[in-house]
């Protein structure tokens, strides 16, 4: 059975919460202290609306979600809490492409968002790994995101494992009917007793990323029922 890779997450994240205050000028009672004033109280709070790590923690599948044997691995589980953090909005010019392998896969795009939540269950006998996480971001950048994934199945069509040291070939595909859009990636390694697949879908700001090698089909049913799951448990958070 194929063993993911746990790239750990940026734990950045967690550890370098942003403090959002208020840049304000208390200037005279004259003309020019009410413009600071007036100038200051206009700065808008990019981080508004957007959901805490706290509140994507509450969307992720619970333990009753995941068939018998499988158990969540405490290392894996992680959030941004009630902070924010700076956003990464370029994307690398060259996706590390061993990122796949691992349940932070969504990392291979270069682009961090503000929030986050995460973990993964695996069941001990078999190896099987099922991954969730769900990451914000502001503005449009989510679809930006979901794009950077799709140049993915292309830029990492061809890459090698870094345990078995095979050839993984990677193949993608939109995917219609999960959030405002999605696409999956299928790797595959004749090494393998099983491939992996992983599902990113955006929901306004947010983008679900899902991993599974659990089954006999790749992991892609387990990987849908997943993401369909998170993206229906997003919808009623917004």
């Amino acid at each position: 059975m194929h063993f993911a890779s746990r790239a750990a997450h940026v734990l950045a994240l967690a550890a370098l919460p942003l403090a959002l205050t208020a840049c304000g000028s208390s200037g005279s009672a004259g003309s020019s202290g009410s413009a600071d004033h007036a100038s200051s109280g206009a700065t808008r709070d990019p981080n508004a609306g957007l959901l805490t790590g706290t509140q994507l923690k509450k969307a992720l599948a619970p333990a009753s979600f995941f068939a018998s044997g499988f158990a969540v691995d405490p290392s894996g589980a992680r959030d941004s809490g009630d902070t924010y953090t700076p956003p990464s909005n370029a994307p690398a010019a060259k996706p590390d492409c061993a990122k796949l392998g691992g349940t932070a896969w969504i990392d291979v795009t270069g682009i961090g968002g503000v929030s986050f939540a995460q973990n993964d269950y695996v069941r001990k006998d078999t190896s099987e790994d099922i991954g969730q996480e769900i990451d914000t971001y502001r503005g449009t950048t989510a679809a930006s995101v979901l794009k950077a994934v799709e140049r993915t199945a292309t830029d990492c069509a061809g890459f090698t494992d870094s345990q078995t040291h095979t050839k993984v070939k990677v193949t993608g595909r939109s995917t219609p009917g999960l959030g405002d859009g999605a696409y999956t990636l299928t790797l595959t390694d004749p090494s393998w007793e099983n491939g992996t697949t992983l599902v990113a879908a955006r929901v306004g700001t947010n983008v679900v990323s899902v991993m599974s090698t659990d089954g006999h089909d790749n992991g892609a049913a387990t990987a849908k029922k997943l993401t369909l799951r998170i993206v229906g448990a997003l919808r009623k958070e917004s």
